[in-house]
C-alpha cells in the first residue's frame, strides 16, 4: 500500500483578537509613535558618507528580499524603522550599509515572523559580500544604540483599526488593506516620508487607496474629503497636513508606474550614481529594481 503525504506548512495564526482594536489600544499606539519616529536630519546632522540616493537603493533590495521570502507585510516598514533610528544616531560607513540593511531585515523578521529569516540566507543574498559572524555582531550593535526598544509602531497596525472602523463588507476591506500596505512598503523606500508618524502614513495610504479603488464614487462616506477629515479627527491630526501626505503619496506612486513602464535598463545618470557609490555595499542587481 503506498502512503501519500498531503500535509501543507501553512502558517497557524490566531484568531483576531477585537480587544486589540479598541480605542485605549489606538490611543496607546498614537502615543507610544511619538517615540519610534526617527529624525530626518541625519542625512546633514550623523552621517558623513550616507546620503539619501543610496538608503533607496538599499530599501529598495530590502524590499524585494522580503517580498521574495514571502515576510509578513510588516517585517519590512518594521525594518526600515531599525534602520533610520540607527542612522539617526550612530555615523555609518557607506559600505556598511547593506550589513545594516540585512541585520534590521534579520531582526525585523524575528520579531514578525513565524520562522524569522536566517543570517546565512540573508548573507547569500549579498552575493556573500558579508559573513554571518558580522550580521551577528551588527545585530548587537543594533539592539544596543536602539536600546532594545525593537517593538516600534508601524503603519499595519494603523491600518487595522481604520479599516475597524470603516462600515464596509470584509471582502472590500480585504481590497483596501492590500493597496494600502502596499503604499505603506512604497513610502518606506522614500526618505520624504521619514518624518511622517506612522499614523499619518496609514490614514494616508488608507485615503489613497479607496479613492485608487474608486470606492468614494458609489459612496458618500468614502469620498476623499470625508474620509480625509473623519481619518484626521480619529489619529488627531490636521486634516490639511493628512491631504498633504495622501498627496505625496499618490505622487510616489505615479513616478513608481512611470519609471516601471519604462526600458529595463539602466539610465546613464543612475549609472554615474551607482559608480561614485561603494558597490561592495550594494548588490548588482538592485539598482534595476522597480517598485
Amino acid at each position: 500500500m503506498e502512503l501519500l503525504c498531503c500535509e501543507v506548512d501553512t502558517i497557524r495564526r490566531a484568531y483576531l483578537d477585537k480587544n486589540l482594536l479598541t480605542d485605549r489600544v489606538l490611543h496607546t499606539m498614537l502615543k507610544a509613535e511619538e517615540t519610534s519616529c526617527p529624525s530626518m536630519t541625519y542625512f546633514k546632522c550623523v552621517q558623513r558618507e550616507i546620503l539619501p540616493y543610496m538608503r533607496k537603493i538599499v530599501a529598495t533590495w530590502m524590499l524585494e528580499v522580503c517580498e521574495e521570502q514571502k515576510c509578513e507585510e510588516e517585517v519590512f516598514p518594521l525594518a526600515m524603522n531599525y534602520l533610520d533610528r540607527f542612522l539617526s544616531v550612530e555615523p555609518l560607513r557607506k559600505s556598511r550599509l547593506q550589513l545594516l540593511g540585512a541585520t534590521c531585515m534579520f531582526l525585523a523578521s524575528k520579531m514578525k515572523e513565524t520562522v524569522p529569516l536566517t543570517a546565512e540566507k540573508l548573507c547569500i543574498y549579498t552575493d556573500n559580500s558579508i559573513r554571518p559572524e558580522e550580521l551577528l555582531l551588527m545585530e548587537l550593535l543594533i539592539l544596543n544604540k536602539l536600546k532594545w526598544d525593537m517593538a516600534s509602531v508601524t503603519p499595519h497596525g494603523f491600518i487595522e483599526h481604520f479599516l475597524n472602523k470603516m462600515s464596509l463588507n470584509e471582502d472590500t476591506k480585504q481590497i483596501i488593506r492590500k493597496h494600502a500596505q502596499t503604499f505603506v512598503a512604497l513610502c518606506a523606500t522614500d526618505v520624504k516620508f521619514i518624518s511622517n508618524p506612522p499614523s499619518m502614513v496609514a490614514a494616508g495610504s488608507v485615503v489613497a487607496a479607496v479613492q485608487g479603488l474608486n470606492l468614494g464614487n458609489t459612496d458618500s462616506v468614502l469620498s476623499s474629503q470625508h474620509l480625509t477629515v473623519f481619518l484626521s479627527q480619529v489619529i488627531k491630526c490636521d486634516p490639511d497636513c493628512l491631504r498633504a501626505c495622501q498627496e505625496q503619496i499618490e505622487s510616489l506612486l505615479e513616478s513608481s508606474l512611470r519609471q516601471a513602464q519604462q526600458p529595463h535598463s539602466l539610465s546613464t545618470d543612475t549609472k554615474t550614481v551607482v559608480d561614485e557609490a561603494d558597490l561592495s555595499c550594494t548588490p548588482t542587481d538592485v539598482r534595476d529594481v522597480n517598485i
